[in-house]
Formats: structure tokens, sequence, C-alpha cells
């Protein structure tokens, strides 16, 4: 039966403490004081690399402040130190078998690696980031999402257990289903270091798939949760143990060129309802999409300025107003050559018989199939070069902002939105996008996980000014989102960004942010765990 009571322990580990050193040599402080958002005033007192709990435990009782790291590929300053020390998670790569579908993963590895780890037994992380290079340690700490969102959820989803070292320096073992908030009195900790008790906030969370936006709350909640998503303000993971596919699935890549983004909305409408029709009824030959990514006019007029179409073999139709790019799952059995009979019978409008057969007539009734792509499970290379376009179009917003930078003004930096609606009124949100930055007169880009209604529109910015612009409408296209019913923090979190932290509040109010702060302070008093995430430190 759950209960809402849990008992810390202490920590395990070698006792020798190989790894307890603290690295104050320039050289290492200077490679950890910036993560991918280069987020201004990175400063660190000293890197630590702890290969155990007990390393964690130790290095967290003898520093002020500590920050954990694992990839720094956060965009949002969450893991640009503010003084103290950095805590890298690069020695923790335990990983153990926990049956067919589960494994036990150390929070240093990156998904990358777990993915080869899981590969000779046919197995499949399934709900992986966009940027495989992240580590375990890093996605539970932000509730990573990636592309399959619509079918596989977001980190949270598959987390079934967490080893997490507080900031006391004991330890949680946490597994879902066995501690869950009481109605009153919420949760209650036990520790050599005193009984503690908090509740979860009362806020209401946005009903959307993705949300990296503070700290978990709903009532009967699991207290894994609190920790999924916490950017590591309220404890250090050490290990995770993860749900994964049995099977790896057979995918097929779909490049889609749309006329119209009405005719792009209405496509991936209707296949949206109709995998969900697969997967209630089990139908071997139904319609199976794991993800819809997109890239608006302007992303793919920035990758005919590059060159990277001719470069990577993708010249799209003259009039196509946006592409979409599909990731369909076949049944394993499905061979290349009946793939091909499948695809010609959809072009000659004959009766489909399975799964890509069924998928290719929808095309056609939406009138996209005669300039669609398919690179089935087999044609990798393909496959992989139709995700390197799809990949390009942010690095051509990256290279065209560090050039501004550089040649303009370096005060210049990206200015981005990373927002979620129900995809309903994703139509609506694209308007409401093109339509301040039209007001503003800026350049833009759009693109995004198109099938969760969680696009990223950037400024392409020509002076500071823009970036002033830019970021003036996120908070604005925030409240609209809020106001669709959507999260305007939907997959990247929150981390020490002033404008992110603003949308926070902006989503929860003030009282939401309060009830967060009561929980830091019960489980981190002295407010050492990444101080500046997620909200600004107290004093004291």
């Amino acid at each position: 039966m759950p209960t809402h009571v849990i008992h810390a322990r202490s920590p395990r580990g070698d006792d020798r403490a190989a790894h307890r050193d603290i690295d104050r040599s320039p050289d290492s402080i200077v490679r950890v004081v910036a993560d991918a958002a280069h987020f201004p005033g990175g400063r660190a007192d000293g890197v630590a690399r702890p290969g155990s709990e007990a390393d964690v435990a130790h290095l967290i009782q003898v520093a002020t402040h500590v920050l954990p790291i694992g990839a720094q590929s956060s965009v949002t300053g969450g893991a640009t130190p503010a003084g103290g020390l950095v805590l890298s998670t690069g020695r923790l790569l335990s990983f153990q078998e926990a049956g067919r579908e589960h494994v036990r993963a150390g929070a240093g590895i990156t998904i990358d690696a777990l993915q080869e780890l899981l590969t000779p037994g046919g197995r499949w992380y399934a709900p992986f980031p966009t940027f495989t290079g992240a580590t375990v340690g890093g996605i539970v700490a932000t509730n990573a999402a990636g592309a399959a969102t619509f079918k596989y959820g977001t980190t949270r989803d598959w987390v079934d257990a967490l080893t997490v070292v507080l900031a006391c320096g004991c330890v949680l073992d946490l597994e879902r289903g066995q501690v869950r908030a009481a109605p009153d009195t919420g949760f209650e900790l036990r520790c050599t270091h005193g009984d503690r008790r908090f509740r979860p906030g009362t806020y209401a969370m946005p009903a959307v798939p993705k949300c990296s936006a503070g700290y978990f709350a709903a009532p009967d909640m699991d207290l894994i949760d609190l920790f999924v998503g916490a950017e590591g303000t309220l404890g250090i993971v050490v290990d995770a143990t993860l749900r994964v596919l049995a099977t790896r699935p057979a995918v097929a890549f779909v490049l889609v060129p749309m006329r119209s983004e009405a005719a792009a909305l209405a496509l991936v409408g209707d296949l949206r309802n109709r995998a969900r029709e697969t997967w209630a009824s089990q139908d071997p030959q139904g319609i199976d999409i794991a993800a819809v990514e997109h890239m608006d006019r302007r992303c793919l007029e920035l990758l005919r300025e590059d060159g990277t179409d001719r470069r990577l073999g993708m010249t799209l139709p003259d009039g196509t107003a946006l592409a979409l790019l599909i990731q369909l799952e076949l049944t394993q059995a499905t061979s290349e050559r009946d793939a091909f009979d499948e695809i010609a019978a959809a072009g000659e409008g004959r009766a489909p018989a399975t799964r890509l057969g069924r998928f290719c007539e929808r095309l056609r009734q939406h009138g996209a199939f005669a300039d669609a792509e398919i690179a089935l499970p087999g044609h990798r290379a393909r496959a992989a070069q139709m995700l390197a376009f799809r990949e390009a179009a942010p690095l051509a917003v990256n290279q065209r902002v560090g050039e501004a930078r550089r040649q303009i003004d370096p005060r210049i930096d990206k200015t981005a939105a990373d927002m979620i609606v129900p995809f309903d009124r994703l139509g609506e949100m694209l308007a409401i996008y093109r339509d301040g930055y039209a007001r503003r007169g800026l350049d833009y880009a759009i693109w995004g996980h198109f099938s969760d209604g969680n696009v990223h529109p950037n400024v392409i910015p020509r002076t500071y000014e823009d970036v002033v612009a830019g970021r003036e409408l996120i908070l604005e296209f925030g409240r609209e989102a809020t106001r669709l019913g959507g999260c305007p923090l939907a997959e990247h979190g929150v981390g020490r960004s002033s404008l992110k932290q603003q949308l926070l509040r902006e989503l929860y109010g003030a009282a939401g942010i309060e009830q967060m702060r009561a929980v830091k302070r019960v489980l981190d008093p002295a407010w050492k765990l990444a101080p500046g995430v997620l909200f600004e430190r107290e004093a004291g």
C-alpha cells in the first residue's frame, strides 16, 4: 500500500573516496562556466567528478553551493554555474538490467550510450530528446521531451525509480507507486537530520503533453514526480530506473512538402486521430504515427540560402509553404518489396492492405502524396539526411545569430520561445506568432514538434533592438499560449533565464511560486542546490 512517509538512508559507496577531490585549476573551471545558452556571468570555485552516491553526499556537505551538470546542453542557463562547486555526473556510469523492460542507468550515461547498451537486446528508449548527447540525470532534471512525445510522452512517463541525494547528504530511494501525497498533510520525510513535512502545490499545471515549468503538483501525486523536472534544485539524481521498449520499432521517415499551413494542420490532425484509433484497437495494419516535425517557409528559405537542400538532396517543389517530417512506425514483418508495392498501389488509387499503404492513402486524400518522399526502415542513409535537413533549421538560425553578435552588436543573443498549446489551437497560436512578429517588423523562423502543438518561434536579429522586441513578444506569446490552454515552458525548462522565470511567475502567479519555494525551503533550507535556478536565491 502507498504511504505518504519516506525514510532516507545513509549514502553508499567506496569509503576510500577516490573521486571527492575538487579540481580548482583555471583550465578545468573555464570548461564548465557556460552551458549551451551561453548565459552570461558563469563562474565556479571548483569542479568535482564523483563516482558514487557517497562521493556526491560528501561533496554536497563540504560545499556552500552546488550545481549538478551533465552534458551542459541546457538552453536556459540552468547548467551555467553562479559560483560554488560544479558537480559533474560524468563518472556516474553504473548500468544494470532490471528485467526485459527496465534498466537502471547512472546519471552520467548519455542517451546515445544508453541506446547502444540496449541495442544488442533489440530494445529502445523511446522518448529520447533531440540532442542524444544529453545525460540520464539531465533528462530527468528537466523532464526532457523529444520529437516522439505524441506517442511516447515525456521522460516522466518512463521513470519508475530514482536514487536521489538530498542537500543534507541523505539518500532517497524512490519507487513509483510507493509514496504518494496524503490529502491533508502531503509528504513526510524522515532522516537523521530531523523529520520534515511538505505539501505539493495547489496550482493547476497545464493539461498538455509537455510541461517543464517548475515543480510538478497534483492531488495524490507520486513523490518521484516532484524530482522529475525539478532542475536539480531539490536533490541530485544519482541513477534512474527507466522503462524501455522490449523491441525497437521499425520507423519510416517521410518528408512531405505542403502547399499551405491549413492543409498541413488538416493532414496532421487526421494522422493523429488515426494513430490513436490504432493504439486503442491494436490494429496491426492501422496507421501508427510517433512524431510529426515541421519547418516553416522561412526555415526552407534559410536552407536554400545555405545550400543545405542541395547538399542533402532535398530540393522541394516550387510553392512549398512548409515541410513536414513524419515518423511512421511499421510492423517488423514489413518487407521492402511489399512496401514498394503498397506505395505504388496508393499512387494508383488501389485499396491499401498494409499500415504503409493506409498511410500513403491518407497522404493522397490530402493531396500530399505526389511530392512526399519515404525512407523505409532499411534506408538509413536517406533517413539520416532527412533528419539532418530538419536539424539544419535551428543551426541556420543560430549561425545568423552568432554572425550578428560578432558583426553588429555583442549584446545580440538567441531570442526564441518554447511553447505548447493543444493541437486543436495550434493554428491560432501560429497566427499569433506571425502577427506579433509582423507588428514589430521582425524577421523570424518557426520549426518544431507539430504533432504536439509545440513549436519554436525564433527571431533572426538584425539589431539589438530586434532582440529586445523579441523578448517582449515572448512574454506576450506566453500569455496567449496560457490563454489557449497551453504552457509557455514546454520542454527546455526554466533555468536561470530571467525571461523564463517571469513566464513561470505569470503561469502560476505569486502564490504558486511561493508554494514551490516552500518545498525548496524544507528540502534545501540553506538554498545549497542549483541556487538561482527556477527562482532567485533566498538570503540567509
